[in-house]
């Protein structure tokens, strides 16, 4: 490639699944680039040709951004900062969350379904999405928003929990949890890249939401260890921030990333990437 062909990805916020985006295009011959606070982070990365900045960069030349910083109490710290104009500009991704819509009780929700959102975090995120596809809206932007399930992969997963001693076992009937595999998140992002449709909106998620407690026994039997004891979700020992996601009960599609990008999932449900996890020889 030279330097008219190479495709330039930005990503505002280095962080687990940006990475994992950024490596695979990397090692495709893109440049890469983006943001981080963390010092050694930049320095460790910068070994492999990813530059980060801590506030000062230059958008000239880009042809693909991510956007995996969450919003504060002060709205989204991105939106509104951008130029009036990217002319390279062939692919903006947002990562937003499922946590949009709400409790359903169980019940199923696509991209299709009301936001419902009850938590403060949610609700920032509902705006910030709001505000991403106004891009697209007032200016033709090409923006591309997923909403991610919950997020796992090698050194972030229950097989971590479980062999750290800090797992439980938690009981709540008819509590189940859509996730997605760190890889797949990427799979998903690429296949955009390839088949941008602008505007677009789309679950990111495995096939199978399952409950959390069936999740903790798995990774435990995979490690050789007994399963923690079960808690009722009640008495569970938990940060305020978990207890807002327990609030949500949910079952996620996720047709549209298959129908419209043609992603296979590497890891269609949590026992596959369990393990690979395991086999990566990371820990989980």
């Amino acid at each position: 490639m030279d330097a008219m062909t190479t495709p330039f990805l930005f990503c505002f916020g280095m962080g687990y699944s940006a990475l994992c985006l950024a490596r695979a295009v990397k090692a495709e011959g893109w440049r890469v680039e983006g943001t981080s606070r963390d010092a050694a982070k930049r320095e460790t990365l910068a070994r492999e040709g990813l530059v980060l900045h801590e506030k000062d960069y230059d958008l000239t030349g880009v042809t693909h951004i991510l956007v995996s910083i969450p919003p504060g109490t002060d709205g989204d710290p991105i939106v509104g900062k951008f130029p009036s104009a990217l002319p390279d500009l062939r692919w903006l991704g947002y990562l937003s969350t499922t946590g949009v819509y709400g409790d359903r009780a169980g019940g199923w929700v696509d991209e299709g379904s009301a936001l419902r959102p009850t938590s403060d975090r949610a609700r920032q995120r509902v705006e910030a999405e709001r505000r991403w596809l106004g891009l697209y809206q007032d200016r033709g932007w090409p923006v591309h928003v997923f909403r991610l399930a919950g997020i796992y992969g090698p050194g972030r997963s229950a097989l971590d929990q479980a062999r750290d001693g800090g797992a439980q076992r938690i009981v709540k009937p008819g509590q189940v949890f859509s996730r997605i595999h760190v890889e797949d998140i990427a799979s998903v992002l690429r296949a955009s890249m390839e088949r941008p449709r602008p505007g677009a909106i789309y679950n990111v998620c495995d096939d199978d939401p399952a409950p959390p407690a069936e999740v903790i026994a798995f990774a435990s039997a995979l490690l050789g260890l007994p399963p923690p004891p079960e808690v009722d979700f009640a008495i569970a020992q938990l940060s305020p921030m978990a207890r807002t996601f327990w609030a949500d009960n949910k079952r996620v599609r996720n047709r549209r990333i298959k129908e419209e990008l043609g992603v296979t999932l590497r890891y269609p449900s949590y026992k596959e990437g369990l393990k690979a996890c395991l086999l990566s020889g990371s820990g989980g």
